[in-house]
């Protein structure tokens, strides 16, 4: 299969491939669907092996976004961009600018902010270039790192998901295993451990782990974040990359829910029904780790914390509605959080030729 192809058979509107010589730049950017408003989504730092994986996960990962921006009520379509590398040795100053002249000359049909392999201070620098980026730094007129509010969106969730299975919003004695504790986990950790959670980590980083346990030492370790996966708990939350759940990993779960901060957690969309037919709620990620979203949308409009955290504190009722949704139609939670995302993206949307962002 062609590029072209790809990119036709997965719908989206606009593909872009960056390439710039001097600083080594390779990039594309994924724009899904702009029927909500301008595609909003991170961007992606990553040394991918070749440039046709760097495709299919920017095609994924912007439909995503889409369906992501929907559920959570902005006025953002989905977009999303990968830079071919690897963060540590290719990233420079030279190469982000030439990335952020290349986003503006979308002319504001995408807004970017941090993904994996990008921070705060990359899109300070991306912001010399290009009036269309989102997670920079507080004293550069932005709102600051995002994963607060991402991980207090997944907590939400998993109070929706606790008490759609166990009957009480309430995570007090269950036993939570995070996976992954960087940008997202650790904070994850914060909220959990305030609500009385038992909770058991892991992660590739020894570093990320001596934190966490730094300011929890009663969290429990496990040396390898694969053997988690089987851990006897009653939550998983994965926050780490994606496709963690697949037919190898589904039945090795022992947790009764599924609910993280990472992205595309499902392998495959069969994935989902795997889940169900064990008996496992899952909380789709696009629901649930909305919350940094909603953070960087708001900053488009002069950040407000309270504001965006109330946002995100939807999470918890669009949580209860697809589990409920799914319980009523009998498919899987990720079917019927699907079915929600193009229902808003078809009723509110519309085809229109592009405005700036507002």
């Amino acid at each position: 299969m062609t590029a072209d192809d790809e990119v036709l058979r997965a719908g989206h509107e606009q593909v872009v491939f960056c390439h710039d010589e001097r600083t080594g730049l390779r990039a594309i950017v994924a724009l899904y669907s702009t029927a909500l408003g301008p595609g909003l989504g991170g961007t992606r730092f990553q040394p991918y092996p070749d440039e046709a994986t760097a495709l299919t996960d920017v095609l994924r990962l912007s439909e995503a976004m889409a369906y992501k921006n929907a559920l959570a009520g902005l006025d953002h379509g989905g977009g999303k961009a990968v830079v071919i590398g690897d963060p540590v040795t290719d990233k420079s100053e030279a190469l982000l600018r030439a990335y952020g002249r290349f986003v503006a000359s979308l002319g504001g049909r995408y807004v970017t902010a941090c993904d994996v392999g990008t921070y705060v201070a990359d899109m300070d620098v991306v912001a010399k270039e290009c009036r269309w980026v989102t997670g920079r730094s507080p004293a550069d007129g932005g709102a600051g790192d995002s994963s607060v509010l991402t991980a207090f969106g997944v907590h939400e969730g998993m109070l929706a998901a606790a008490e759609h299975v166990w009957g009480e919003p309430s995570l007090a004695g269950r036993r939570v295993a995070v996976q992954g504790v960087g940008k997202v986990g650790r904070h994850l950790v914060d909220l959990l451990v305030g609500s009385g959670a038992r909770v058991v980590v892991a992660d590739v980083q020894h570093t990320a782990v001596e934190r966490v346990l730094a300011a929890h030492p009663q969290v429990e370790v496990v040396d390898d974040p694969d053997h988690l996966l089987e851990a006897d708990v009653d939550v998983l939350a994965p926050c780490a990359l994606g496709s963690v759940l697949d037919d190898r990993t589904v039945p090795r779960l022992q947790a009764r829910v599924v609910c993280g901060g990472a992205n595309n957690q499902l392998a495959e969309p069969a994935v989902a029904d795997a889940l169900v037919a064990r008996g496992i709620t899952y909380c789709p990620d696009y629901v649930v780790n909305a919350g940094g979203v909603c953070q960087v949308a708001d900053e488009l409009h002069g950040f407000v914390f309270e504001r965006a955290r109330a946002q995100a504190a939807r999470i918890r009722g669009t949580t209860a509605s697809v589990l409920a949704a799914a319980a009523a139609e009998g498919c899987s939670p990720d079917a019927a959080a699907l079915r929600l995302a193009r229902r808003r993206i078809a009723e509110v949307g519309s085809d229109r030729p592009w405005l700036p962002a507002r």
